[in-house]
């Protein structure tokens, strides 16, 4: 169980490393943890619709 984890954790790592650079979360000034749980939906919402636009553009051409 821990190897299959730790295989998905090069994925995860990308996936916050563009949260970091990307949207801004390395510097950031919100306060309050429903602010911030808000804004990384936000960003996930934005990161997975400009995903599935690279896709539908890919297979729909």
């Amino acid at each position: 169980r821990w190897q299959e984890l730790y295989k998905k954790r090069t994925a995860v790592e990308r996936v916050n490393s563009r949260l970091d650079q990307s949207f801004g979360f390395e510097q950031h000034f919100i306060r309050g943890l429903k602010k911030m749980s808000l804004r990384c939906a936000l960003a996930l919402a934005v990161m997975l619709a400009m995903a599935l636009g690279r896709i539908r553009v890919h297979i729909l051409p």
